[in-house]
């Protein structure tokens, strides 16, 4: 772990969510997380979180937020998908699973037969996103639901002082 940030460890140990950039799969998305054995773990598939393209990618943009809510740290990392017989799975989805508030006692189980959890791992010596000059807020998406406002409601003319 010598090639990994302190500021991507730090705000990943407290990370709960994140929100990952996958090539090719469209803009950004939120995921529930959790930072164990030097990796944030992502579970998704049936009954779980939606996590569109990244089992199958190579590498993920992951950008976590700080204590006041906004962006701090977006780094690059490798994705590994973990296979339910190896040693890694073993070792780190039952503390998964101990993290999960409703989980249950067959959590495990059936993210082995039904799910998929993927290990993202810092690339070493991967540069850091710098932070960007402008918002990056997005504009928001034409809906039938929008409408002007109307001019407010008065009861009584308002007239000015004399």
């Amino acid at each position: 772990m010598a090639g990994v940030e302190p500021l991507v460890e730090e705000a990943a140990k407290k990370a709960a969510v994140a929100w990952l950039a996958v090539p090719g799969a469209g803009p950004a998305y939120l995921v529930w997380c959790a930072w164990l054995g030097g990796s944030l773990l992502v579970v998704s598939g049936p009954g779980e979180q939606s996590a569109p393209g990244l089992a199958g990618a190579g590498t993920v943009e992951v950008s976590l937020r700080g204590d006041h809510g906004g962006r701090i740290v977006t780094w690059t990392a490798a994705v590994e998908r973990m296979d339910p017989a190896g040693e890694a799975w073993a070792e780190l989805v039952p503390q998964l699973a101990g993290k999960r508030l409703n989980g249950g006692a067959d959590l495990a189980t059936r993210w082995a037969t039904d799910c998929v959890v993927s290990r993202l791992t810092p690339v070493e010596d991967a540069p850091l996103v710098p932070m960007p000059d402008d918002s990056q807020a997005a504009p928001p998406k034409p809906s039938p639901a929008t409408r002007l406002p109307k001019r407010p409601f008065r009861l009584h003319r308002v007239r000015g002082a004399k």
